[in-house]
Order: C-alpha cells, then sequence, then structure tokens
C-alpha cells in the first residue's frame, strides 16, 4: 500500500529539524522513528500513532481514531487516525508530539555494531 505522500511531508514539517529522526519505509508505508523508536507513520492516508499503552484508550475516544490492527489483532499503544481527524495542522501536531513524548520515555535502542 501506498503512503500519502502530502501526509508525510506535513509530518515533517511539524518535526522540524528534530535531533534523532528518520523516516523507514514499513508495514508498506513510511515510518517516522525519533532514536531508533517509531512514533509515528503513514499508511495510506492514514496516521499511525504509537500513543503508549497507558494512553491507549484516551487515545481511542477521541474522534476518527480507531484500533491499529494491521496484523488481524489490536496492537496495545497504537492506533489509527483517520484522515478527518488530520484535516487542521493543530490536529496533526498534537498527534506528533503526543507520540514523540511517548517513545522519549522508552529506553534507548541499543546500537548495531554488527559487522556487514
Amino acid at each position: 500500500m501506498a503512503f500519502d505522500p502530502g501526509l508525510a511531508q506535513r509530518i515533517r514539517e511539524t518535526l522540524g529539524d528534530r535531533p534523532g529522526l528518520s523516516e523507514r519505509r514499513m508495514f508498506g508505508g513510511l515510518a517516522f522513528m525519533l532514536h531508533g523508536h517509531m512514533f509515528v507513520g503513514v499508511l495510506g492516508s492514514t496516521l499511525m500513532a504509537r500513543v503508549g499503552a497507558e494512553r491507549h484508550h484516551d487515545a481511542l475516544a477521541v474522534a476518527h481514531v480507531r484500533e491499529m490492527d494491521f496484523t488481524g489483532r489490536p496492537m496495545k499503544g497504537y492506533v489509527y487516525v483517520d484522515p478527518p481527524g488530520l484535516v487542521e495542522d493543530k490536529d496533526l501536531q498534537a498527534w506528533v508530539e503526543w507520540c514523540a513524548a511517548f517513545v522519549a520515555t522508552l529506553p534507548p535502542k541499543p546500537l548495531n555494531t554488527a559487522k556487514r
């Protein structure tokens, strides 16, 4: 599945030149990583948002949000935000900041020191 390049660009503009930011194609879409942790992504025209298990139900209470069931089973701590929930830049920014704040609480990813 392709991803919406317009939504991806809006995320880039929201993030600016934040340290530790990278992008990776995955899940048939585009994932944004902070210090190696996926925190938001674009799948089609939908935002994948990593909100964390503790706030999963809070996220589901927001309009235009549904469980992320990419694997056929709900993924705890992740939600999909459908396009109507992302119309305003302030709404997209709120999701990006929420997810970035969550991954900031995670332990650092170990460096990959394997020789190629």
